[in-house]
């Protein structure tokens, strides 16, 4: 006999439910999420096969992040549990929604308990081992050094819209001009966000706006008078504002260059951790071989995947990613163009395919020895 074990997770609670392979529900309960409460499904656990010597034991929940981690850690380490050769998965929810759609029955925390067991039951269920301690560590990095690029996008989207309020032409002049530097330059955003108006900045001498620029930059501009000609030029070719509306662009845009830099110093704080991390992994010298796959790619790669032994073949990785196109097929009839299921991992895609187009990039910049004879 076997015994599925369901369990419902959320913030506070497990709705647990017992199911044999022949349907038969040995217990409803509800433990806490915590210590105590796995501390006594465990127990429970080991008390049924005490009494019933059960062949195979599946203890699954769905995939919810971190309410989900810690129970499905904490099993799949237990020495007691691993004794008996219990097995601790964690299903995609995608997968255990479609299953529960099939039947009509009403939506409870014990009812989707017993809906997961029963899924569990049918033995179709990704039979994937918990990641490593390090890999779940480099996740946590990688998954917020790309939640801060997000954000950091947004921020300087929102200051590129509040300094054309400022400035409307500075954009397309810094742009024109050859060799110049960008609006997020640290020279540019001091430059218009210091308490000068633009017709302090159109008649403030050439030579004084150069040096003050080149000050900035500790001498790295190669031409700061043509750069101050670019920028005078673009201030003298702007609208101007009213007080009222100028002292809140200011404000703004202070605001917005305050929120830049902060977010800009937590990238590299989590580069820096990811870097100092991944050097464990003894897969990413592997990752970085690989011309035009750099550090941020290669851990965002191996922070999603974890050990490589969870995914028995190609296709299984590529379905994890959600970048397979299924087989449609009818009597006689196969379908040609099929759409793709983007039902997988979103991290682990995005790292895929932004990894796969920097190598392809770099190839056509930099063709192999090979291709070029």
């Amino acid at each position: 006999m076997k015994l599925f074990v369901g369990i419902d997770v959320s913030s506070e609670k497990l709705d647990t439910c017992y199911l044999t392979d022949e349907m038969v529900v040995l217990l409803n309960h509800t433990y806490g999420n915590d210590t105590q409460g796995a501390w006594e499904l465990k127990e429970q656990i080991l008390s049924f096969h005490e009494t019933y010597s059960f062949d195979q034991i599946v203890i699954g929940m769905e995939s919810t992040s971190m309410y989900s981690y810690h129970p499905a850690v904490n099993f799949h380490q237990d020495e007691q549990l691993q004794a008996i050769h219990a097995i601790t998965i964690i299903e995609n929810p995608h997968r255990i929604k479609q299953y529960m759609k099939m039947f009509d029955a009403d939506k409870t925390d014990p009812i989707d308990a017993f809906m997961i067991a029963d899924y569990l039951r049918i033995q179709r269920y990704t039979n994937s081992p918990i990641k490593g301690e390090k890999y779940m560590a480099l996740q946590r990095l990688t998954r917020t050094r790309y939640q801060i690029v997000r954000q950091l996008v947004e921020v300087k989207q929102h200051f590129i819209e509040n300094l054309s309020y400022k400035c409307n032409t500075l954009k397309k002049e810094l742009r024109e001009a050859e060799g110049s530097t960008t609006v997020f330059s640290a020279a540019i955003m001091d430059l218009f966000t210091q308490d000068l108006s633009l017709d302090d900045l159109a008649n403030l001498p050439l030579k004084d706006l150069a040096e003050w620029l080149q000050s900035k930059r500790r001498g790295r501009f190669k031409d700061p008078e043509g750069l101050a000609k670019t920028i005078q030029r673009a201030v003298r070719s702007s609208y101007r504002l009213d007080q009222v509306m100028s002292e809140s662009i200011d404000m703004i845009l202070g605001i917005l260059v305050r929120e830049i830099r902060s977010l800009e110093k937590a990238v590299k704080d989590c580069n820096q951790g990811i870097e100092d991390l991944v050097q464990t992994v003894p897969e990413y010298q592997c990752l970085t071989s690989i011309p035009g796959v750099g550090p941020v790619y290669a851990a965002g790669l191996l922070a999603e995947i974890g050990q490589i032994e969870r995914f028995p073949d190609q296709t299984s990785l590529a379905k994890y990613a959600g970048l397979t196109w299924p087989k449609h097929q009818s009597g006689r009839h196969e379908a040609e163009n099929t759409p793709l299921t983007k039902k997988g991992n979103r991290y682990f895609r995005y790292y895929l395919i932004e990894a796969a187009n920097s190598v392809k990039c770099l190839m056509r910049i930099k063709p192999t020895r090979s291709m070029r004879s």
